[in-house]
């Protein structure tokens, strides 16, 4: 078991290695992720099964998380989240944008209806998938960027990036957050962001909300690790 009780850290780096994996609970339960992914897939047929990659170990020494992890099927994956976590043995390791706006207030993306978390709301982030792997290692750097790039149409030339990760551990999850500030205010970073999204055709958010306070929070769509890592900066 590679779980931890919820706690936050703070690293200056992440090493996070590709390694050769054969997943136990992908293999045992192929059948029943399979038939999961086609209930899935009956409700929303634009889901995708593409390839994203999954944490089979870590350690922290020195400021640095040192990590491994291994490629798979979303299929599997959603299977594994959808079926509680049953093999304990893994954890889903991903890098999100922890975007703040001049005036403080965290911006969340409230994912679009067609999306496997629809309702939910999030800081931009995704799996890691292979576009995010450099040279036998999975860039999270990147792959935060690269989120927040797709889903609010903002780049690293409009923020300023903290150099170190805070990590939010939370049982089955490892939520690796970016800390990134704009130097617009709340208002105008949410109009700025909705604009890009009223021109990309399937944009994955509906829609972005800013929250200045924890008196914000939605308890029913905000995951505890989002709540969490909030709290700590109010």
């Amino acid at each position: 078991m590679i779980w931890s009780e919820p706690h936050i850290e703070t690293v200056q780096h992440i090493e996070y290695a590709v390694v050769t994996h054969r997943w136990g609970f992908a293999e045992e339960r192929a059948t029943d992720i399979d038939a999961h992914w086609e209930r899935l897939r009956a409700a929303k047929p634009r889901l995708f099964n593409g390839r994203v990659f999954m944490m089979s170990g870590y350690a922290i020494e020195d400021g640095v998380l040192r990590g491994t992890g291994f490629e798979t099927d979303f299929k599997a994956f959603q299977a594994w989240r959808d079926f509680g976590f049953p093999d304990q043995s893994v954890i889903n390791c991903f890098a999100m944008a922890a975007l703040r706006s001049a005036d403080g207030a965290f911006i969340l993306g409230r994912m679009g209806e067609h999306t496997a978390a629809a309702g939910r709301l999030y800081f931009p982030a995704g799996t890691p998938d292979p576009s995010d792997v450099k040279a036998g290692h999975i860039d999270l750097d990147g792959s935060a960027l690269r989120e927040l790039t797709e889903e609010t149409g903002l780049t690293i030339a409009d923020l300023t990036l903290s150099p170190d990760w805070t990590l939010v551990f939370d049982g089955p999850r490892l939520a690796c957050m970016k800390p990134m500030r704009s130097h617009l205010d709340a208002i105008a970073l949410v109009t700025q962001c909705e604009a890009f999204l009223a021109e990309e055709k399937e944009p994955e958010l509906a829609g972005l909300l800013p929250v200045f306070s924890e008196k914000q929070f939605d308890v029913t769509r905000m995951p505890d690790f989002m709540r969490d890592y909030m709290k700590s900066g109010f």
